[in-house]
């Protein structure tokens, strides 16, 4: 009789495999970009060397903020881990909290993240935490409808939004990939993966830019392990975009079927795969493209909610 491994057990396996593998998906992407800049670049484990330094020094707070600054990194890191408990990481079948949630409760997960550690970032009174703060929240009310529109699309394809019920209707056939309102919605929720993870139209996603200053401004006054934890949360959140794009609307292949510990183990290679094929892709994007002005970021969005809309026209009027 084969080994048989959990529900639970995979379930932790499912957040084991978003937090330890974020690092190196992120370092991927790096050197990726650094090759095709003619740059040696760092090493692919860097960012876990980065975290490991960070999580050894001290940590200071600026003068007058309150607990929450220090709270913060922690309930934003919960979020992201929460996620992965809702989505197929892993396994093709819903585990005991799949149906917890849905893909717009993952989404709510996320927003409530974001909107904890801008909290934060307002709370210092630093000019560069507070550019950081304003500006992820500004955009966030154009990419938020973006969303809504694709998991209304899900929702009227499978006439539910749960992800393991879209990604079930993707792998039944190659006529659900190539549906018009499938491959819209995809690539309106890729565009805002370009946007969440600091690449187009952002200034800069690396760097320290006042005048592309969103996602590295917010932990500007973080300090240690607390900074440490914020980037790693920036890494996680990364990835579970990547896996929602790749295991719920484009390639929902190699999860595991079956409880056995072979094809969880496969499932684990072949989402960190998929994702650093996904990354490689955006770095080439990345670099390949100039980095729009801080004011063209409106448009692109507004590209992306053109898209979803078009996804549910294409529905109504029969042609999804």
């Amino acid at each position: 009789m084969s080994v048989q491994l959990a529900p639970s057990l995979i379930q932790v396996a499912q957040v084991l495999t978003i937090a330890v593998g974020s690092p190196l998906v992120t370092g991927v992407i790096a050197r990726v970009e650094a090759v095709l800049q003619g740059r040696h670049g760092p090493r692919v484990l860097q960012p876990y060397y980065d975290l490991a330094k960070l999580f050894r020094k001290e940590a200071l707070a600026p003068v007058g903020v309150g607990p929450f600054f220090l709270v913060a990194p922690f309930l934003a890191m919960a979020c992201y881990l929460t996620v992965p408990l809702l989505i197929p990481v892993l396994t093709s079948y819903a585990l005991p909290l799949g149906f917890a949630g849905d893909i717009l409760g993952s989404g709510f997960i996320l927003a409530l993240a974001s909107f904890v550690v801008a909290v934060a970032a307002a709370e210092t009174g630093d000019s560069y935490a507070q550019v950081g703060s304003s500006r992820s929240k500004t955009f966030a009310a154009i990419t938020e409808p973006v969303m809504l529109l694709v998991v209304f699309t899900v929702a009227i394809v499978t006439t539910t939004d749960l992800p393991y019920v879209l990604g079930a209707t993707v792998r039944s056939g190659p006529d659900q990939i190539v549906r018009p309102a499938h491959l819209l919605a995809s690539a309106a929720l890729f565009m805002v993966i370009l946007f969440e993870t600091g690449r187009i139209p952002i200034e800069t996603h690396t760097g320290t830019t006042e005048f592309g200053m969103i996602e590295e401004g917010r932990p500007f006054e973080h300090s240690g392990p607390y900074f440490a934890l914020l980037k790693w949360g920036s890494m996680v959140k990364q990835l579970v975009l990547f896996t929602v794009f790749l295991n719920v609307f484009v390639a929902p292949w190699g999860l595991a079927s079956t409880h056995s510990p072979g094809p969880v183990l496969l499932a684990v290679l072949a989402l960190l795969g998929k994702a650093c094929a996904l990354g490689c892709v955006i770095a080439v994007i990345d670099d390949s493209f100039a980095k729009l002005r801080l004011f063209k970021i409106t448009e692109f969005v507004a590209a992306a909610f053109l898209l979803a809309t078009m996804a549910i026209f294409t529905l109504y009027l029969g042609g999804g």
